[in-house]
Formats: structure tokens, sequence, C-alpha cells
């Protein structure tokens, strides 16, 4: 079948007797869309976002607050994510580090070349470290710590960061080696563990700039939810990419 790829701007487009299967929807604001009598058989739905007050009609049953639910049982500790006060932050934090310290412990115990495989075009192992580097360097370092030069070359950015020459020119365009990613990744761990031992509730209120919108101003505390929200949700990704692994799914070496 051939391939077809359609960008740009489809809002208020309508699909009737329309053959969609197989059809994949990737950074796509399917918000508000609405489906009317369609055959949904086999659908893979991942939307990181749902925990946001955001609804998901099924039949007309908000499955939202269910998939939530789910997820939370599925990885002990996720529901901590949005933890209020320094004590419950440090809770939480233990908790992301816990089910990451598995999460490595099963890639070591894997064929080493298994943490550079990209699974369905996603992210391998190893960049999916990098970006949480990433991410720590941009919520962290750059957001809170506000520091002048917040980025580590490793870091593996997104859509999201931008992609003129200013947003990009902090990261390399190379494949690092594993063994500098997980130093790099232990590193960063250690720099949030470190700055919420020292947290104080005073310190949570603090303003500071949103890094990619910076006329909307975040907290301290809401900085640190991104963090963990990034490091929960991409341990659902690499958990789910080495299961596919493991259970013999295509794969090919990420590129950089």
């Amino acid at each position: 079948m051939e391939e077809k790829t359609f960008q740009g701007d489809l809002r208020g487009a309508r699909f009737t007797e329309a053959s969609l299967r197989g059809a994949r929807f990737t950074e796509s604001d399917l918000s508000e869309v609405v489906m009317r009598g369609v055959d949904i058989a086999g659908a893979d739905i991942d939307a990181p976002w749902l925990d946001g007050g955001s609804t998901l009609l099924v039949n007309g049953v908000d499955v939202a607050p269910f998939v939530e639910a789910e997820l939370d049982r599925r990885f002990p500790g996720r529901a901590q994510k949005r933890a209020a006060d320094p004590a419950g932050l440090r809770a939480a934090w233990a908790e992301v580090e816990r089910a990451w310290d598995a999460a490595l412990e099963r890639a070591a115990a894997m064929p080493a070349s298994s943490v550079e495989i990209s699974v369905d075009g996603e992210w391998s192992f190893s960049q999916t470290l990098r970006h949480l580097v990433m991410a720590t360097d941009t919520w962290l370092r750059q957001a809170v710590l506000q520091l002048e030069d917040p980025h580590h070359p490793i870091g593996q950015p997104d859509a999201s960061y931008g992609t003129g020459e200013n947003e990009t020119a902090a990261f390399s365009p190379e494949a690092p080696p594993y063994a500098e990613v997980l130093q790099v990744r232990a590193e960063r761990v250690a720099m949030v563990r470190d700055f919420i031992a020292a947290l104080t509730p005073q310190q949570l209120d603090e303003a500071r700039a949103n890094p990619h919108s910076p006329e909307h101003p975040e907290t301290v505390r809401s900085c640190l939810h991104t963090i963990l929200e990034e490091e929960w949700e991409h341990l659902r990704f690499a958990l789910r990419d080495l299961d596919a692994i493991e259970g013999g799914a295509a794969g090919a070496p990420a590129a950089p």
C-alpha cells in the first residue's frame, strides 16, 4: 500500500465512508475530534496528557479516569507525581529512581544492542535516557536554577524544543556511547535528588519563566511536576519497547 503523508491544518475536515485503516498520527492535535459509527477495533492511542483534566469519551463514557487509575496501578509510585510539598516530592522522586533502576537492570540483562534499537520509529532506550537528560536540564537547570548554559550536549531534544539554530546548537548530532549516556543520566538524577533534598516550602511557590514560552510564568513546583511527568511517561514508553524487543518485534538501530 502506498504511504501518504498529510501535514498542515486539517481543522474542520470531514471523513465520511473513508478508510483510515493502518493510519498513523504522530505529534498531531486530535483534541475535540468526533468519531461516529466507527470501527476502532485494535486501535492504539497514546495520549500522555489525559491526567490534565481532559476527557476521552468512548460510547459516551469518559475513560480518562480509568486509564489514569490503571496506569497508577501498573506503575507504583506514579500517583505521587503531583506531590505538593517538599516531603511528598522527595518521596515521589525516590519512587522514580526505584522504577528506573529496575528498568536499567532489565536493559542491562538484554543483548547489548537492545538499548540502541528503535521500535516502530520511536526513540531507542538510550535516546529516551538522553531525552530525560535534556528534560532535566530544561526544567531544573534552565527554568528553576536559571543557569546560563544549562544543557549537556548529550541531550536528546524533541520537536517541542524548537528547530532554530539557537534552540538546537547545544546538542550534539552524534550518537554517544551508551556508557556515557548512563553516566550523564546518573548525574542528572542525582541533581534532582539533591535539589529536592534541600527544598523549602517557600521555594516551591517562587515564579520562573516557562523555558518554551517565557511569557507564561511557572512555579518551581510546576517545573518539578513537569520533570516527574516526563520521567513516568518515558518510563512507560521505554518498558513498552523493551517488551516489544524481547517479544521479537522488528526494530533497527535508532538514528542519532
